[in-house]
């Protein structure tokens, strides 16, 4: 916790003042440019992996990336809600659904149920990925070939998350007459390398080897 408290002060005494007009800027209103949906995973930062800076990004994170589908209800919706408010309200001109690699998320699609005795509410959100563990399950039988499944699971649940994502309030249109981009990662934490799916091939490809 000092190292915390350390950092709290260092920002204080010496970053802010390094940004100062940039916070200054940012005292009354935000104009973020994008939208990003990551993992709760501490190894995900955000502007770190995009080299963005503050007042750029809004940032919705929870367990395996997941953008549920589109629907109004009594209870609270917290991704959907703040989804809906970076397009509706904040107009944000891109979003980046980013997964990653070792996603604790995806793995515990196939855990056991006892072990989610003390975790009722993450397991009742991880039903929303039961349709992708059963796509993996047919396709990789042998429950032996943990590397490769993960690495599906990982992949298929950004593309599950983007199809999702078009059923929200005017995406779908946006996307197609170009004023939204949306970006669909592959965030591989241990090399740096971040493989983005093209919705035309269907294909991943490794963001920056064709520039």
């Amino acid at each position: 916790m000092e190292s915390l408290l350390d950092g709290a002060v260092k920002f204080m005494e010496e970053d802010f003042l390094e940004h100062k007009e940039l916070f200054e800027s940012l005292g009354k209103k935000q104009i973020p440019h994008t939208l990003f949906v990551g993992c709760i995973d501490s190894r995900v930062v955000p502007n770190l992996i995009t080299n963005t800076m503050p007042g750029d990004l809004v940032v919705v994170r929870n367990i395996a990336n997941i953008i549920p589908p589109y629907r109004t209800s009594q209870e609270y919706l917290a991704t959907t809600s703040a989804i809906e408010y970076a397009l509706q309200t904040l107009n944000v001109e891109n979003v980046i659904i980013c997964g990653h690699s070792n996603c604790g998320g995806c793995a515990a699609l196939y855990l056991d149920e006892s072990k989610f005795k003390n975790t009722p509410n993450v397991k009742r959100w991880l039903n929303l990925l039961d349709p992708i563990k059963k796509r993996v399950e047919g396709f990789l039988p042998d429950p032996k070939d943990i590397a490769r499944r993960e690495w599906l699971t990982e992949r298929l649940n950004v593309i599950n998350s983007y199809e999702n994502l078009l059923t929200y309030p005017d995406v779908k249109a946006k996307f197609r007459d170009g004023s939204l981009k949306i970006y669909v990662w592959h965030y591989i934490i241990e090399t740096g390398e971040i493989y983005n799916y093209n919705v035309v091939s269907k294909s991943f490809k490794l963001l920056g080897v064709d520039r």
